[in-house]
């Protein structure tokens, strides 16, 4: 099977190379990736020279690199975004063009190349906030409410997918996942910030009172989750994908700084306390019930448990990090935090 994946460079979606070709070894991959400043190749390394794997670097805005290197998939797998909610709201447009427009033209090409499957890889932040008091969850029926110039491309993307399903009959399925965390996330988000900061002896940057709560998923069960959609679940359908196991209650952002805080072994001092962003989602929580129930899935991951072994992860691969953490990023950091 010949699996075309995009943005197979990022975060997420190198992760999902290595766990699928560590379990699929028969399989040809295409990573199809940009190379923004969150594309790194050396996420790849270990799968680099194998023979199943293929790097084409493209854009998915532009149809003839899309089609041509999408020519004899079976299966593409969609993982491509400007994914970042800080800088979506210092340039929107970026982001409307790459997750709208990027979106479209790949499902343009996935029909006409006949492919079996289309997944779609979205977030949870397309349903909105819900109230910091409340017990509710986001589900597959909660209606989109989205706040943020990022979260607004991707539900108008979400959209344009199940479009082309109802409308052409492209088989397509989606998964809405909770906030990511484990090895290769770009250091903007915040456990791999918390953590590369400490190590460099500087504070955690905490917006607001700290107080937004997120559901976290650690990086291979989200790939465990979208290798099951892809072998068992049902073409049309979409599953929400969260990491929190039954009974774990909510987490806010001042707690996992903390947590990180203590696994590097400094002290609150190094907390501080900035101006909160525009549009701020309260909180977000994830009933992960129907991809239990219809594939079998749940989160293999503990929260504690793999946050200790990421923060390990960034302790031995200073090297990885602190060439991500180049001129550019300083000058992204600065503006959006301050010196």
């Amino acid at each position: 099977m010949k699996l075309f994946i995009t943005g197979g460079a990022g975060f997420i979606g190198a992760n999902f190379i290595l766990y699928w070709m560590k379990n699929h070894p028969d399989d040809e991959i295409i990573n199809f990736d940009k190379l923004t400043y969150a594309g790194n190749l050396e996420n790849l390394h270990e799968v680099e020279r194998s023979p199943q794997y293929h790097f084409v670097k493209g854009d998915i805005r532009r149809p003839e690199e899309v089609s041509a290197a999408m020519d004899g998939a079976d299966i593409v797998v969609h993982f491509a975004a400007e994914s970042h909610v800080d800088r979506s709201i210092m340039n929107p447009a970026d982001f409307v063009e790459t997750n709208v427009g990027g979106t479209q033209v790949l499902l343009d090409c996935a029909l006409k190349q006949k492919v079996k499957r289309f997944h779609h890889v979205s977030t949870d932040e397309v349903f909105g906030a819900l109230a910091l008091e409340s017990t509710t969850k986001f589900n597959e029926d909660t209606p989109y409410y989205p706040h943020s110039p990022y979260s607004a491309s991707k539900a108008g993307s979400d959209h344009l997918v199940r479009a082309y399903a109802d409308t052409f009959g492209l088989p397509i399925t989606v998964t809405n996942c909770s906030n990511n965390f484990g090895p290769y996330q770009f250091p903007e988000k915040l456990i791999p910030l918390a953590i590369t900061n400490l190590l460099e002896d500087k504070k955690i940057p905490v917006y607001g009172d700290g107080l937004y709560v997120r559901d976290w998923l650690y990086v291979e069960d989200h790939c465990r989750a979208i290798e099951l959609v892809l072998q068992n679940g049902k073409i049309g359908e979409t599953y929400c994908v969260g990491g929190l196991k039954d009974g774990k209650g909510d987490i806010n952002n001042l707690e996992v700084a903390k947590k990180i805080l203590t696994l590097v072994g400094k002290d609150e001092s190094y907390l501080e306390y900035v101006k909160d962003r525009p549009g701020h989602d309260r909180r977000y929580a994830i009933d992960w019930s129907k991809i239990k129930r219809e594939l079998g899935w749940e989160p293999f991951y503990d929260f504690d448990e793999w946050l200790e072994k990421t923060v390990a992860w960034y302790k031995d691969h200073q090297d990885w990090w602190s060439a991500v953490k180049n001129g550019s990023y300083l000058a992204y950091y600065e503006k959006q935090y301050g010196k």
